[in-house]
């Protein structure tokens, strides 16, 4: 891990879709596997990225799914550095909302944003949604790399993070 870096509590991610520390909205949650939601990705946005910042990357997780190391919901990397937000919708990869960077594969086995979708009778999920400041201008992984791969790659090159964390059971 990168030693902390003296501005980081002052990075901050927050939602204009979501709110920390509250329930995810339906419009999030995924459509398939018993879940009735539309899987629009929210709107994100950052502020106060340490100085050296040369990329950013996006992620989400449920790290209560049951499966022994949580489920990757959305992987985001290659945010150039002078971006700070991401529109609601922008987790399709075929919108072209975030044309420079890279999505690639979730869980659910593609590119893109799945959303919540808890096992029925499994209490509440937390879904943590974390934006990366990182130290290199790319990743060189592609769109068919494990999400695990790019955490890896992503702790491997982060400057600090930041966290929004919504719940969320059926």
């Amino acid at each position: 891990m990168a030693a902390p870096n003296a501005r980081a509590e002052t990075f901050q991610l927050a939602s204009n879709t979501l709110e920390d520390g509250g329930r995810m909205a339906r419009a999030q949650l995924f459509y398939g596997f018993g879940c009735s939601g539309e899987n629009i990705s929210p709107e994100l946005h950052w502020q106060g990225a340490p100085q050296g910042t040369r990329s950013f990357a996006v992620v989400m997780h449920d790290p209560d799914a049951p499966t022994g190391s949580g489920w990757w919901h959305w992987v985001v990397f290659n945010i150039p550095a002078d971006v700070t937000s991401l529109p609601e919708g922008a987790g399709d990869p075929k919108s072209g909302l975030i044309p420079e960077a890279i999505q690639s594969r979730t869980d659910f086995g593609s590119p893109g944003y799945g959303g919540a979708c808890p096992p029925e009778g499994h209490g509440d999920h937390r879904y943590q949604f974390r934006v990366y400041a990182l130290k290199v201008d790319q990743l060189k992984l592609d769109q068919a790399t494990p999400a695990a791969m790019v955490a890896y790659q992503i702790n491997a090159n982060k400057l600090a993070e930041a966290q929004l964390e919504v719940k969320y059971g059926r």
